[in-house]
């Protein structure tokens, strides 16, 4: 990366926090606005969703802006993208657009936080959305196991919640919940505004000051943290007439914080992530049991997550649980220095591609701000990557992958989880 890509981070009088990357070669400029918000700060069960819930409502009319097109029709008019997203542990509402339109759009997305009606028809109409949505999960046996997995790993928690809720939460969550969430989150101290692109640091200033200098910083609540000793049952089945049996295997990872995360995150693309990983070679290539298997990560502010998922015919479910077990037991003797080689090319170009879109740019600075985890340049992050050794893997792999620590989530055509757990087993 030729030109290093620098942000420049203020804090406002209101707490606000500022975060501002020019990007020498854009022709564009991403806004992304976090909110410190999402499942972890949903403490009981019955507000699991109401993040996600409210995220809904908020492009669904603001004093300025009465109707829900009025919103999407601004930004779509001056042929941008406005989008929003909900996590476990914050939510964020982004656009991107041309330069001249960037004034315009922070002024849409503050005005859509700070000012949304949220009316008790719009409040019922998206309930209906969210319930929708909701069923569509029901319809993707992949999505529950996905699901059914994090409850495993994470039970009784709310990052262990599917982050829309579940139908019974949004059926009974109360409006008034929701504003009182509303008013409590969406404050100035608990926002970062992410400005990547063509953009320079005064007239963004200048900008954010006028649109939200008199947003008021008040008391959000914090996250829940992780109660580590809490561990779920080792497997669990739904049971579904399914043409495919969509298997999730999930072990305790490794926090967002913890520096062993680059070694973890080229285990991972070692074993499998791509067509050249190991678990692709051995069960799609050599054996043909499966049409999809790959690993991935999810890295939490204290805890984390090395997941797997493979789709098999429910007669080679057995047998693919084996292999994977196999290759898990693998992954814990020493990888060769051609693999090492080769995952650091692929998180190489991969840190490089997205930094060629503002979007990623913002998101990756915004993100970083708003969990309040130190600010890593893409270059540092390559660094980071490049310094990582044989022996820093294997030790990760050895801390990781633990029989103790896995679980499986099973959706299929299957009467119970006995016979798919005991092929299963990191210590056989």
């Amino acid at each position: 990366m030729e030109q290093p890509i620098t942000p420049t981070v203020q804090t406002l009088d209101n707490g606000l926090r500022l975060v501002v990357t020019p990007v020498p070669y854009a022709r564009s400029v991403a806004v992304s606005v976090y909110l410190a918000a999402g499942s972890r700060y949903e403490p009981q069960p019955s507000d699991a969703g109401l993040a996600h819930f409210l995220e809904h409502l908020c492009f669904k009319g603001t004093e300025r802006r009465p109707k829900p097109m009025d919103i999407s029709v601004e930004i779509d008019s001056i042929g941008g993208s406005i989008n929003a997203a909900t996590n476990r542990e914050l939510t964020v509402y982004y656009a991107k657009v041309t330069p001249e339109h960037q004034d315009q759009t922070v002024e849409v997305l503050t005005d859509m936080l700070r000012h949304s009606l949220l009316l008790p028809p719009e409040i019922e109409r998206e309930r209906g959305v969210i319930l929708e949505e909701l069923a569509a999960v029901e319809d993707s046996p992949a999505e529950q196991a996905s699901v059914a997995l994090d409850e495993l790993l994470w039970p009784d928690q709310p990052h262990g919640r599917d982050i829309a809720g579940t139908p019974e939460s949004v059926e009974a969550m109360p409006p008034e919940r929701i504003v009182d969430y509303y008013r409590r989150q969406y404050v100035a101290n608990a926002t970062v505004v992410s400005i990547a692109g063509a953009v320079d640091l005064d007239s963004a200033r200048a900008l954010v000051e006028r649109t939200t200098g008199t947003w008021e910083p008040g008391h959000p609540c914090g996250w829940v943290p992780d109660r580590a000793e809490v561990r779920g049952a080792r497997s669990r089945l739904i049971a579904k007439e399914t043409e495919q049996a969509h298997l999730s295997v999930g072990l305790r990872g490794i926090s967002a914080r913890d520096p062993d995360r680059y070694a973890l995150d080229l285990l991972s693309i070692i074993l499998g992530e791509g067509m050249s990983s190991r678990l692709f070679s051995r069960l799609r290539e050599e054996l043909g049991l499966c049409y999809d298997i790959h690993t991935y990560l999810t890295h939490l502010l204290d805890t984390g997550m090395f997941g797997l998922y493979a789709g098999v015919d429910p007669d080679n479910a057995e047998e693919a649980l084996h292999e994977i077990a196999a290759e898990l037991r693998r992954a814990r003797q020493p990888v060769t220095p051609a693999e090492l080689e080769r995952a650091k090319a692929v998180a190489r170009s991969r840190v490089q591609l997205r930094m060629d879109d503002t979007r990623a740019v913002s998101a990756l600075y915004g993100s970083q701000v708003v969990l309040g985890l130190p600010l890593i340049t893409p270059e540092e992050t390559l660094l980071r990557s490049a310094a990582v050794t044989l022996e820093d893997v294997e030790r990760v792999a050895h801390r990781v992958l633990r029989d103790e620590d896995l679980h499986l989530a099973v959706v299929g055509p299957f009467d119970d989880a006995a016979a798919l757990e005991s092929p299963l087993q990191l210590d056989a």
